[in-house]
């Protein structure tokens, strides 16, 4: 009786200790609405019937969740992209047949002023980054392809809006099955 007792204690003491990190770890996940960059499939960023962006699917590399992001660019030239923000609130970008190839497209974390490396390569691909506005509510990243011989000092930038993400002049724009439109 007092082993059958002792190990009862055990699973319920096991079983709160589970409960306690399950909901710690759905405590740290950030709420979507707080998100610089909402992930849903079927969000959707539309200016018209030849440009806009869909979170199509969604697709598992190197065993983490990305997003996959679908877009038509003037009616004729199409990209696919998978995204998805980790731990550390990063915008990390990846693809199925490169799976060890990882960019940082943006640390929502990042303060003012700060500097990041896309991949850290030094190679044509590696863009330095710079937080150039950041608010509550807005965030601006500027790209600088500084190993490039051409198109060095010739940065863009990339502004995201918290709770709905990419910046444009939008005609409909879903997020999380909410419609909005201009």
């Amino acid at each position: 009786m007092k082993n059958t007792f002792q190990n009862a204690t055990l699973i319920l003491v096991l079983c709160a200790l589970f409960l306690t990190s399950s909901c710690k770890n759905n405590n740290m996940l950030q709420p979507i609405k707080d998100s610089f960059l909402p992930m849903q499939i079927g969000n959707l960023w539309f200016l018209n019937n030849e440009n806009y962006t869909e979170i199509t699917d969604t697709v598992r590399i190197n065993n983490k969740l990305f997003y996959q992001f679908y877009s038509l660019i003037g009616g004729d030239v199409t990209s696919t992209s998978y995204l998805r923000i980790d731990e550390q609130n990063r915008l990390i970008e990846s693809y199925p047949d490169a799976p060890l190839k990882i960019y940082l497209k943006a640390d929502f974390n990042a303060s003012l002023g700060s500097k990041f490396f896309t991949t850290g390569d030094k190679d044509y691909n590696d863009n330095e980054v710079t937080v150039v506005q950041k608010s509550d509510t807005e965030m601006t990243f500027s790209f600088d392809m500084i190993y490039h011989p051409n198109l060095k000092g010739h940065p863009h930038s990339i502004k995201y809006i918290k709770g709905k993400g990419f910046t444009g002049n939008w005609k409909k724009l879903k997020i999380n099955g909410i419609v909005y439109a201009n």
